[in-house]
């Protein structure tokens, strides 16, 4: 996808390349601060953020980032969006419904696209008879917290399957129990993120479980991305510009030997597992860089697939309307081509 030419936004475009009024009068060595809201808790799953900190790739770029744990992409786009940070980690679909429920509230933005590809996958218990082919949950029982992404993107993977929505039973599970009921046979299986999977990998063998990937569906749906305040994009287009090409060098880096950021994410969570956070971060790696990164780079998006999914969110979510792709996402803060390129 060529750079502005595509998902432009007007205010945005029209500031063009200009320094920003912070970057341009600030004494030689002092940094800018921006804060940064992960979605959830520090793991593996966002440790090049960590990295780019660790290294002092931020300072570089004359930044001075304050990375925070969130309380889910929901919240943390709320967060973007009132103001409290200015960058953020989001969920896309939950930006789509966002952006279409509240029309007058800021217009949140993704601007790097992290998942090309959601980790959404359902897993279940081999010896309930679940297999790798999703027919084999028709009249199981699926743990799932009440509102939570992979149970709510169910229905377009069950249109891509040419299935029923209710081809199983849906059984609502607050998200720390969910290993527990699986573990226990309370249910057959469990909807996960695919990378949190691995505490119930830690007390069951994978060889007995089978796992279900809604990118098998054929429904390919992109998960979380780096989210944008408008007023940060509009006034301070360069701060955007430089958080995005710090965070994206240490990604690169990280795809290629994930040693250091690793060590990033223990120092920030002495408490996590070295052995764990690789294996999560092998499983995350396979949904950050998919196979169609190879065309579009590392945090870009293909037009047709993100339009794809907004019709798609907009039916199976019942929204009032359905956002115009130039709300959701735009392209013009993204480092040039030739830095997102996948080299791993």
């Amino acid at each position: 996808m060529k750079r502005r030419t595509i998902l432009k936004l007007g205010a945005a475009a029209a500031l063009g390349t200009a320094l920003s009024p912070v970057l341009a009068s600030a004494p030689r060595g002092k940094l800018t601060p921006v804060k940064f809201t992960l979605d959830f808790r520090v793991t593996s799953q966002t440790s090049p953020f960590l990295l780019a900190l660790a290294k002092g790739y931020y300072a570089e770029e004359g930044l001075d980032v304050q990375i925070d744990v969130g309380s889910g992409s929901v919240a943390s786009i709320t967060r973007v969006a009132s103001g409290a940070y200015q960058l953020g980690l989001g969920d896309i679909s939950a930006l789509i419904e966002f952006r279409a429920n509240n029309a007058g509230v800021a217009p949140v933005q993704a601007i790097y696209q992290y998942y090309n590809r959601a980790p959404f996958v359902i897993i279940g218990r081999k010896d309930r008879g679940v297999t790798e082919d999703f027919r084999s949950l028709q009249g199981k029982r699926v743990a799932g917290a009440a509102v939570e992404a992979v149970r709510r993107s169910w229905p377009i993977a069950a249109r891509r399957l040419d299935v029923p929505e209710d081809l199983f039973d849906w059984v609502t599970t607050d998200f720390s129990a969910r290993d527990n009921v699986v573990v226990r046979g309370d249910v057959d299986a469990a909807t996960y993120f695919h990378d949190s999977a691995v505490s119930l990998f830690a007390r069951m063998p994978p060889e007995q479980l089978s796992i279900l990937s809604y990118v098998d569906t054929g429904a390919h749906l992109y998960g979380n991305a780096v989210i944008a305040n408008p007023t940060l994009l509009q006034e301070q287009p360069d701060i955007a510009r430089a958080f995005l090409r710090a965070s994206n060098r240490a990604l690169r880096e990280t795809l290629q030997d994930d040693a250091e950021a690793i060590a990033a994410t223990l120092k920030r969570e002495p408490m996590l597992n070295r052995d764990v956070e690789r294996e999560r971060w092998a499983i995350c790696r396979q949904y950050i860089a998919g196979p169609e990164t190879q065309r579009v780079g590392l945090g870009g998006v293909d037009p047709a697939v993100m339009q794809t999914q907004i019709e798609s969110v907009a039916t199976v979510f019942g929204l009032a309307r359905t956002p115009a792709m130039a709300e959701i996402v735009t392209d013009d803060y993204l480092p040039e081509a030739g830095e997102r390129e996948v080299t791993a």
